[in-house]
């Protein structure tokens, strides 16, 4: 089925466009987007069931205006839109933006000056196949199905002491409205993840996973066989080791290979970085960043997850940006405004949290390509090393490229053979060229993740995931 675009924001676009033509007699450039997203957040564990309507990170209704004059652009943002009261609204919003620029003369404030945005004939509508809509699923049917696999999960194991399984799902509907453009589009996005807690032998330990994807509800089917898996990771965790600091070959699954893509050329190559001079990545462009077995991809149009979109928040169509080729570092990705101070064509990664939030260059789906090798071939490779599977957190430090990984388990290989023993949890560390410089092999296998959210900085949270092959590498671990 198709996700039908909202009706809601079908409504108010005409006094949305005499709004931007009222705005129009008083600034060169005028635009709006309008978003009416709705969705739903549970959880089920052995102690707390929940249901939250309309509560996802993407659930909103309302408007921002943006406006340019004199290399300057303001914005202003609105939930309650009157159609009948368009002037009075323009009237308004002209009085409050022309205050802030008046502020802004008074205090001698510096202003960067930028060029005026584009503004070609364009209309775009798209509805995005789903199979089930967040505003039609039984969720009292479905948060029971949750907790059948949350017993589930406590029952696999004397060692269990709970399973705690959450989900989520949005119906996304955005317009972004000029004199010249209309382009509207709607899709579904869902999400979840699977904790496990255990206790052996005094020691605690949890193994989590997740799901992902341009979906409807359905996609929580999927948690069936996922609750296997991570019941059994948490026993492997309950039997691992410190591993031993230094420096190894190591084996990375395709969630810690998402991790390092995003750790390494996320926030590193978002070019409004570029713009404040804050990321080493600017000065590494047409140059040798990783080994010849590296392609990396950035883009909503890159692979189909919940970042995936066909235009962004400020009407740029969606991209898929080659970063990195062969090793070599081509590009970053930008919002519309950094293209124009850097001089370079806007990548489609303009990104709001929300409509009452300003836009950045966000990453959105940010993926290693696949290679020639299996799995199998990687392991039997290894002369002392190690496997490394689920990931809890990432951090990177764009303007010195350092990184920092924390993984959840890493098995131990020996003479090309898993030996059965594992370690937990593993710290993996580096300067980004020399980690990507090191990878010597890449898998066929190609998987996306798009659970969790990230931030830049300490707040402005976006949805976006990453993934691709089993990577080959040289790390050091602690």
């Amino acid at each position: 089925m198709k996700a039908k675009f909202s009706e809601y924001l079908n409504t108010i676009a005409p006094g949305l466009k005499k709004l931007i033509a009222e705005l129009d007699k008083s600034f060169d450039y005028v635009s709006v987007l309008a978003t009416d997203s709705v969705g739903f957040t549970m959880s089920a564990s052995q102690k707390v069931k929940s249901i939250r309507g309309n509560s996802t990170l993407m659930s909103e209704r309302g408007n921002v205006v943006r406006v340019y004059k004199d290399g300057l652009y303001s914005e202003y943002s609105f939930n309650i839109f009157d159609c009948d009261k368009a002037v009075e609204m323009a009237d308004k919003i002209r009085k409050i933006l022309d205050r802030q620029l008046s502020v802004l003369k008074a205090t001698d404030s510096k202003i960067y000056n930028t060029k005026k945005l584009a503004d070609e004939k364009q209309e775009l509508f798209v509805e995005m196949e789903t199979d089930s809509m967040p505003e039609e699923t039984d969720l009292d049917a479905l948060l029971q199905k949750l907790q059948k696999f949350s017993d589930e999960g406590k029952a696999s194991s004397e060692y269990v002491i709970d399973c705690n399984i959450s989900a989520q799902s949005t119906h996304v509907c955005k317009m972004f409205l000029t004199a010249n453009r209309d382009l509207r589009q709607s899709y579904v996005i869902s999400e979840g993840g699977l904790s496990v807690i255990g206790v052996k032998n005094g020691k605690n330990d949890m193994a989590y996973n997740g799901l992902s994807g341009r979906k409807g509800p359905a996609l929580f089917d999927e948690y069936e066989e996922l609750v296997k898996k991570t019941c059994k990771e948490l026993l492997d965790n309950l039997d691992s080791e410190h591993v031993e600091p230094g420096e190894y070959e190591i084996i990375t699954t395709p969630e810690v290979s998402g991790l390092i893509a995003h750790e390494a050329f996320g926030h590193g190559v978002e070019m409004d970085m570029f713009v404040k001079k804050r990321a080493l990545g600017a000065e590494y462009i047409d140059k040798r960043v990783g080994s010849d077995m590296v392609t990396m991809h950035e883009g909503a149009k890159c692979v189909e997850d919940v970042a995936s979109y066909a235009f962004d928040d400020e009407g740029t169509l969606a991209g898929d940006v080659i970063e990195i080729d062969k090793g070599i570092l081509k590009t970053g990705v930008c919002d519309a405004l950094a293209a124009l101070r850097l001089g370079v064509e806007p990548t489609g990664n303009g990104k709001r949290e929300n409509f009452e939030h300003k836009v950045y260059t966000r990453m959105t789906n940010t993926m290693f390509d696949s290679g020639e090798s299996t799995k199998e071939e990687m392991i039997a490779s290894v002369k002392k090393g190690y496997l490394l599977s689920g990931m809890y957190s990432g951090m990177e430090d764009p303007k010195h490229w350092g990184i920092q990984c924390i993984v959840a388990r890493g098995y131990e290989i020996i003479d090309g053979k898993l030996t059965g023993k594992v370690v937990a949890p593993v710290v993996m560390t580096g300067y980004v060229p020399d980690l990507l410089g090191s990878i010597s092999m890449v898998s066929k296998d190609y998987v996306s993740f798009g659970s969790g959210a990230c931030g830049k900085g300490h707040k402005e949270w976006v949805k976006v995931s990453d993934g691709g092959p089993y990577l080959k590498a040289v790390a050091r671990l602690g």
